[in-house]
């Protein structure tokens, strides 16, 4: 099946070549889920794919030629969360079952095992794998923390109690990353909220310091650069209601100053950029209960690609035929992929052609 790449009316005239060109490289497509993808993650080297959905399993696949890896068996409810440590030895995830789990990459052995009163929503490694960050949700009368439990101290795991809890007392959190070095975590809210949290070097507890607020809408997913870009800068996806179009934005992660905006007709839901190119390329579509009513056509499924310094959408993805809930660039550059609400995975490398791109000075 063609999988078709086209440039955009608005952004033609700044490219300098052939402004349309068939894309007729196969993607690689992934089954292991039957429910709606909820993330997917790549290593840092690349060579692995990890990803969840609204099932209990968690897969990894190799990211070469989507052969499946194996499973990590556990979780009892929906997985809406996955991470890695620097060097792929240890894998987090976090479940509407109410707990957080780290796994032996290698042998997909539990190792570690922490109950909530709530479902995790987003979890994460520190820059050095030595700490781990989840949020869980407000919901059932229970508060909404971000806890920080640190892996040398095993008793914090055994008595299950972090070394640290941020509570968060209006909006839901519904995304957080850690900063570089590990010297801080943005979090972003439903309400569209970015808060940034900074850890002290003398001991004490971190202090929020930076707010933005943007249009309302839910600031869905947050994702900082991959390895080897420069500025740490990251992305937020949010998915903005009536009467604002959907859009995408760029931060800056010390000062949470907005830098840049890309907005689509349809609800954004992931972002990713490249670490090669000053590309973005967005995820999202129509919402999922109205995918039964309209065509792909109409749905917006594609994953659509737009430059980072003009705002300008220049490509855009076909192939899932209901939303894009997560994306993510290969650290290479090389290939991205998208996981939808359809269940599958879809590794795309890119065609020479992309490469070639240019824009106009």
């Amino acid at each position: 099946m063609l999988v078709g790449y086209r440039v955009a009316g608005n952004a033609a005239r700044h490219l300098n070549r052939k402004s349309t060109f068939e894309w007729r490289q196969k993607p690689i497509l992934l089954q292991g889920h039957e429910r709606s993808i909820t993330q997917i993650k790549y290593n840092r080297e690349g060579d692995l794919l990890f990803t969840v959905a609204k099932d209990p399993i968690v897969n990894v696949w190799y990211s070469v030629n989507g052969e499946r890896l194996g499973t990590y068996n556990g979780h009892t409810g929906a997985v809406w969360c996955v991470d890695a440590d620097w060097d792929t030895r240890h894998v987090l995830t976090g479940s509407a079952d109410n707990s957080c789990r780290l796994w032996d990459c290698e042998t997909g052995k539990q190792l570690a095992l922490v109950k909530t009163n709530s479902a995790v929503r987003t979890c994460g490694f520190d820059f050095g794998g030595n700490i781990i960050m989840f949020s869980t949700d407000k919901q059932m009368g229970y508060q909404c923390f971000v806890s920080f439990f640190d892996l040398r101290d095993s008793s914090q795991i055994e008595d299950n109690e972090p070394y640290m809890k941020i509570p968060c007392s209006d909006s839901k959190i519904t995304s957080a990353v850690w900063g570089p070095l590990g010297e801080f975590i943005i979090v972003g809210h439903e309400n569209g909220e970015l808060n940034q949290c900074v850890f002290p070097a003398s001991p004490g507890p971190p202090s929020p310091l930076g707010l933005s607020r943007a249009r309302p809408g839910d600031a869905g997913d947050l994702t900082p650069p991959a390895t080897g870009t420069g500025a740490w800068k990251p992305l937020r996806a949010r998915c903005a209601p009536s009467p604002w179009p959907a859009l995408d934005g760029l931060f800056d992660s010390t000062t949470l100053d907005h830098l840049k905006t890309f907005r689509t007709e349809r609800p954004v839901n992931s972002a990713a950029l490249s670490p090669i190119f000053d590309h973005v390329v967005l995820g999202g579509g129509q919402e999922a209960m109205d995918v039964t009513t309209t065509s792909t056509r109409i749905g917006k499924f594609e994953a659509r690609f737009f430059h980072l310094g003009i705002e300008e959408e220049f490509g855009r993805v076909k192939g899932h035929f209901g939303p894009i809930n997560s994306v993510a660039f290969h650290p290479d550059g090389k290939s991205y992929s998208s996981g939808g609400e359809d269940g599958y995975v879809r590794i795309h490398y890119f065609d020479p052609q992309y490469f070639e791109f240019e824009f106009e000075a």
